[in-house]
This record gives structure tokens, sequence and C-alpha cells, in this order.
């Protein structure tokens, strides 16, 4: 289970911690968020592959999420629901959730759900199985999980940094140029975007460099652009 990343969307902090610490102990990553906004925002940046969603919250509820999930994604959902809220639940599960569980609940009985939901995931062929990494002098990408670790201990990216590294590791020795890397990674034309692509360089090597400023993985190449040294 260790590949899986899971959303845990939910307004009171001692839920979610609580049901992070039972995740964790199955090897899931967990990302937590307090209301639908954060969720839908961790989305944009994260692969997730589960989303444990409570209904009533404030800024955007679960239902209000459900919705605006389901417009782009089909990750498999389940909803948290306290028992005088039926009605949502019965929206909930209509508008695309794929389970619930009621609170007060067993931590237990719901990552045993979480796992079902996740199998069903695989399944599906909606998160295919493959081992295709990637290692350089102990950087490792991994295809299959969305995940980098640096001498075996993991380094949170996000969507775009993941991206980027892993064009670069793909090519390693490779120089590509900034406007290159743009036009790869965001998929839109290159407009004045030098800054855009230096920022997030510059996150990838705060994240995976020892030494940012003596980089060891991610080196510049003056006046062409970036690569990974081989």
């Amino acid at each position: 289970m260790k590949s899986y990343h899971v959303l845990v969307v939910d307004d009171e902090a001692e839920i979610r911690d609580a049901i992070e610490i039972y995740l964790k102990n199955e090897g899931m990553t967990v990302y937590k968020a307090g209301n639908g906004l954060e969720a839908l925002a961790i989305l944009e940046e994260e692969d997730i592959h589960l989303i444990i969603l409570d209904i009533m919250m404030p800024k955007m509820d679960g239902i209000t999420a459900t919705f605006k999930i389901r417009q782009e994604k089909n990750i498999p959902i389940i909803m948290l629901s306290a028992k005088s809220e039926d009605t949502d639940k019965i929206l909930g599960l209509n508008i695309g959730a794929d389970d619930y569980v009621t609170k007060p609940f067993q931590p237990l009985e719901l990552v045993a759900r979480a796992k079902s939901q996740l199998r069903r995931y695989t399944n599906l062929g909606h998160y295919k199985e493959s081992q295709d990494e990637i290692s350089v002098r102990g950087l490792t990408l991994n295809k299959l999980t969305k995940s980098v670790t640096v001498d075996g201990n993991e380094v949170r990216l996000t969507a775009t940094e993941y991206k980027i590294l892993e064009l670069l590791m793909g090519h390693t020795g490779r120089v590509f140029s900034i406007e290159e890397i743009y036009e790869r990674v965001w998929k839109e034309p290159y407009l004045n975007a030098e800054n855009t692509v230096a920022v997030h360089v510059r996150r990838i090597r705060e994240k995976i460099e020892i030494n940012p400023r003596e980089p060891k993985y991610l080196k510049v190449v003056w006046g062409i652009g970036y690569k990974i040294e081989k």
C-alpha cells in the first residue's frame, strides 16, 4: 500500500490527525485539508489516489467539493457523515461519491473501506501498476507512485515540480532550454516565462539537494538551460 496517496478532508484537526495515523500504519502517504477549497488546491498540485471527505465543513462543504472534483477527476471518494446528514449522504452518492462512513466510526473500518476503494480503482485500470523508476546517484523518481526520494528519504514535490524533474531525469546529461521546459511541462507557448521556470527549479533544488548552492543533481548551463548531471 505504500504507493497510494490519500487526501483527508475534515474541518476537525483531531479527526484528520487520527485518520492519518491509521492510514500511515498501512504505508499510505497522507495529505490533509480543512475544507473543500483547501482540498481542491491540493488536488491541483498533488497526485491523489483516494479522498476521504467530510460533508459539513466551512468555506466549501463536501457535497460542493465532490461535485467540482467529479467534473475533472475519477478519484474514489469516501464521505464522512453524521447520522443527521442522511439526505446529504444520499445526495453525495448521487453526484459521485463512492462510499460513506457514518460518524462516529471505527478507524479500522474506515481503513478497510479505503483499501477496498483503492483496490477497485487499481483493478479498473484508472491507476496502472508499473515499476518504472529512474535513479541517478541516490536520487530516485518512481513513475508509478509519482514520488521522489533522495537516499531513501521521500521528497514532496508539487505536480509541476515533479513534471520538471521527470523531464530532466528522463534525459540525464541533456540540456533543456527554459523555453523547452516551459512548453513541455505547462503545455502552452513560452511567453517570457523565464522567472516561472527558475522559481520552480530553485524549489526543486531546495528539496533534493543537500546544498542547493552547490547542486549535485540539477545543474544550470549558463545561457542555455538546465540538466540533470549523469
